[in-house]
């Protein structure tokens, strides 16, 4: 059963039991635009207490605010009660729910393309707030005005920047006004949610109008304080120049490509980023200009190919290539060199381990690291190819390290 079919299953019971049920809010959109929805949402008269009473399972999400979660087989399908919302003291939480019904639950959304209803056992769409005039006009813009739609979320800013970029469609002039001047209080969102809307404008194909429309209201330099203008003029056109689709890594990489790695990463840690996400963003920036050595030792080119991160690495530093207009030769060389080796191991077990290298006579300790990693590198340029090579080139390399009439003594321990 797919999540529409469930949401369709949840108002065909709400209706039999006498309630009022209608799709909601982004899944209304999204069949207007003929475009795949993620998630259906449902929007009720009925009172969460008798949602609950309804359906076998469901999750008290937020039954206080009229918020139920019901589950039917692996899906999972948000019905909320039609609801007006005041008190928001916090710029995110309201201090007073009171259900209500369709109208007015369609006047405290957010944007208007966002605030229409969808009957699907009657098939018609319920818009109360013009929202398909302005899916015509490709707008985004609040229901009501802007800066009190705001002020009930201030994430609400980086939502209208994000369904711009997703949607290519433009913020309407008095909505994106309020989005500048209300940029500031973006601070008293949470790290996590401001990571989510920046990620959804900056991963797709028409990230670089999503980057333009942060830096103009102002949003990246409140968000990641201490970035400078050239930064984020030269962040865009890195991004401009990066493939269709990408990660949220190499986009904050891209969007840092003209800063200091330090400062970089500071930021970054602001958005509370997995540690997976903040190694991936670090082995990036850490990793600029090294691809322009066309010439590094196959040892190195193995070393950088063998991480998960060098298809992310190839494509930031070409990225930044061309957006400083600058040649992307040593690129193209080092990939010819690439598809030169075919299909070897790049990172094979080392010929000999640690107790191997101590029976040739190495002394435990910082000098049997060296060794082994030197031992090790010989392998990855293919000096050393079998175990014997391997034994042969250690001892040799061990006898060069003796002086003249010096011997390895194993001193006895004391008793």
């Amino acid at each position: 059963m797919t999540n529409r079919l469930a949401a369709i299953e949840i108002i065909k019971t709400l209706h039999r039991s006498g309630f009022q049920a209608l799709l909601a809010g982004g899944c209304v959109r999204d069949k207007l635009l003929k475009r795949p929805a993620k998630d259906y949402d449902i929007a009720t008269d009925a009172a969460p207490k008798q949602v609950i009473k309804l359906f076998r399972r469901t999750i008290k999400v937020g039954a206080k605010f009229g918020v139920i979660i019901v589950l039917i087989q692996k899906q999972q399908v948000e019905v909320a009660t039609f609801r007006t919302e005041t008190g928001y003291v916090d710029g995110r939480h309201p201090t007073s729910v009171k259900f209500s019904n369709p109208k007015e639950d369609a006047s405290r959304r957010d944007f208007t393309i966002n605030g229409m209803f969808y009957d699907p056992i009657q098939k018609k769409v319920i818009d109360y707030v013009k929202g398909q005039a302005d899916l015509k006009k490709r707008l985004i813009r609040t229901i009501g005005k802007p800066n009190e739609r705001f002020s009930e979320d201030y994430l609400r800013m980086l939502r209208a920047i994000r369904f711009s970029t997703q949607l290519n469609f433009k913020i309407e002039p008095e909505t994106l006004n309020a989005v500048c001047k209300n940029a500031k209080k973006i601070t008293k969102i949470s790290a996590e949610r401001i990571a989510s809307e920046l990620e959804g404008t900056l991963i797709g194909p028409n990230r670089p109008t999503g980057a333009k429309l942060l830096i103009k209201a102002k949003l990246t330099q409140i968000i990641f304080p201490g970035i400078e203008d050239k930064h984020t003029r030269f962040a865009v056109n890195v991004l401009a120049d990066l493939p269709d689709k990408i990660n949220f890594p190499l986009a904050l990489s891209a969007f840092f490509a003209a800063c200091d790695t330090d400062f970089a990463i500071q930021n970054c840690k602001k958005l509370k980023l997995s540690t997976n996400q903040t190694k991936h963003i670090k082995f990036l920036l850490v990793g600029r200009g090294k691809l322009l050595d066309k010439d590094m030792s196959l040892a190195k080119l193995k070393l950088t190919l063998a991480s998960v991160y060098f298809e992310d690495l190839y494509q930031l530093q070409k990225a930044i290539q061309k957006a400083a207009r600058k040649t992307i030769a040593p690129l193209t060389a080092l990939r010819k060199r690439i598809n030169a080796l075919g299909d070897i191991e790049l990172k094979p077990k080392p010929l000999l381990d640690g107790h191997e290298l101590m029976n040739l006579g190495a002394l435990s300790g910082p000098a049997l690291g060296k060794l082994a990693k030197q031992m090790y590198i010989a392998q990855l340029e293919e000096i050393i190819t079998t175990k014997t090579n391997a034994k042969n080139w250690v001892k040799t390399r061990l006898k060069k390290q003796k002086k003249p009439g010096q011997t390895h003594i194993k001193k006895r321990p004391v008793i």
